[in-house]
């Protein structure tokens, strides 16, 4: 057997066995982090619980702080208050010869009031000291909160990886054709998006051949239109979308679209929201527009009529508000992109973009296998060729032709490996066939017709 039918056939009873183990590791390390995750939850929430009992303790010990100093001010102010009265001027008899000079001793020598008594002395000690003790064990709490949130990033990177190199073609863009594609897209994505300055000036700077300019250029200049067109329905400029599907209306009408008419009921309705200066503009666009459509949408129509009931009083609150909404717009571009892309034969999403958000769906799964290789210790097994080591189910948007799995070796083929239909109608990859092939001799493995091997016919998908 050789090294490559090994490998495959290796990687055969790998895939089925590590779908299940790969969907248990995943599990595995949400849990672990969503386990650290409640762990930091619930430690903050006593922590707030905590913190808020010791604020709630401060702010007594504050309050009867305050009461204690409060009360020594007003002892302090009786006290004074009752020495000047008793020594006040005045107050002694006039008969007495030394009385300015007892008054003069009483205002400059008065007796000194204790302000604070040993009993409110020791209260403020207490209450400064209770606070300083539950201040320093919130901060403490505080601190070590943000071990225990620090702990979840950690988690985070000890269950996920983030080494993306593993699943990367480094030498991919080393060969100069690979890079030369790679720019193309690029620079066609550019042109899709109106952009041409910039794709200009990346085709200037990486040296493309004129040819291949000209081809970006030609390839994406009617999606450039259709794109430019659905900006402008998302401004409510529906000028350029109806000529545009005036000019392709037959072709519309074949494939049966929506989009002519309602860019022609979106227009009719935007002239009736303008009230009644408009309302024989309107009458003259439906009778122009609204013909050929008559048989189709006869009952939609009468109902586009009846709005001119509402004309007097305007539409904001009727039934035809929604005509107004920008969400109606927004459909409305959209469905225009799409029948405009179907019609042109064009994919609405350009290459660069289906294939970043291809690998943006891939790369989960092929991380996950890269794990499970690692600690089987198999990772050569997956040799960097143009093969995945498992089938990545992508979402239809994603698939642009048919592909054949081979019923034998439940593998895709490829360029390397292509299907081969065989003389009795059945279909198998090439490695199949030499697989199942006796010399020349080849019985089919689907029915008992024995043929030659080589009269087998590459098909094409």
């Amino acid at each position: 057997m050789r090294a490559v039918d090994w490998r495959r056939s290796k990687f055969t009873k790998l895939i089925v066995e590590p779908q299940t183990e790969l969907d248990i590791m995943d599990d595995e390390a949400i849990v672990t982090v969503e386990k650290e995750l409640d762990r930091v939850v619930s430690k903050l929430e006593q922590l707030h619980e905590i913190a808020s009992a010791e604020i709630g303790d401060v702010a007594s010990l504050m309050s009867e702080l305050v009461n204690v100093l409060g009360n020594a001010g007003q002892m302090l102010v009786t006290t004074l208050n009752t020495g000047t009265q008793m020594n006040a001027p005045g107050t002694g008899s006039t008969d007495d010869p030394m009385d300015d000079t007892v008054n003069m001793q009483v205002e400059t020598e008065p007796a000194a009031p204790q302000r604070l008594t040993e009993s409110q002395m020791e209260i403020i000690r207490e209450a400064i000291s209770k606070c300083n003790v539950r201040v320093q064990k919130l901060s403490t709490e505080h601190r070590d909160s943000h071990g225990s949130v620090s702990k979840i990033g950690k988690a985070i990177d000890r269950n996920f990886s983030s080494d993306f190199s593993s699943t990367m073609r480094v030498d991919a863009l080393q060969d100069e054709d690979n890079l030369m594609l790679l720019n193309k897209a690029i620079a066609k994505h550019y042109c899709r998006q109106g952009m041409d300055d910039v794709a200009r000036t990346l085709i200037k700077e990486c040296k493309m051949s004129d040819s291949d300019a000209q081809d970006v250029f030609d390839s994406e200049r009617e999606f450039a239109e259709i794109y430019n067109i659905w900006k402008q329905i998302q401004k409510r400029d529906l000028t350029e979308a109806l000529e545009w599907a005036v000019r392709h209306s037959s072709q519309l009408l074949e494939r049966h679209s929506l989009i002519e008419f309602r860019l022609h009921r979106m227009r009719f309705m935007q002239l009736v929201s303008y009230g009644l200066e408009s309302q024989h503009e309107a009458i003259l666009y439906a009778r122009n527009n609204f013909q050929k459509f008559a048989v189709r949408y006869e009952h939609e129509i009468a109902n586009l009529m009846a709005s001119f009931i509402y004309l007097p009083g305007g539409l904001e609150k009727t039934p035809y508000k929604i005509f107004l909404a920008q969400e109606m717009w927004t459909e409305l571009s959209f469905t225009f992109l799409k029948d405009a892309c179907q019609l042109l034969g064009i994919s609405i999403n350009s290459a660069l973009s289906v294939v970043v958000n291809a690998g943006c769906t891939a790369l989960p799964a092929l991380l996950n296998i890269k794990q499970v290789m690692q600690s089987r210790q198999v990772l050569t097994m997956w040799n960097g060729c143009d093969e995945l080591p498992i089938e990545i189910d992508l979402q239809p948007e994603f698939r642009f032709h048919s592909i054949f799995a081979c019923p034998i070796l439940r593998q895709q083929t490829t360029e390397d490996n292509p299907p081969k239909k065989l003389t009795c109608g059945h279909v198998i990859s090439n490695d199949a066939l030499h697989k199942l092939s006796n010399g020349h001799i080849l019985k089919c493995p689907y029915c008992p017709v024995e043929q030659n091997a080589e009269e087998a016919v590459r098909i094409y998908f």
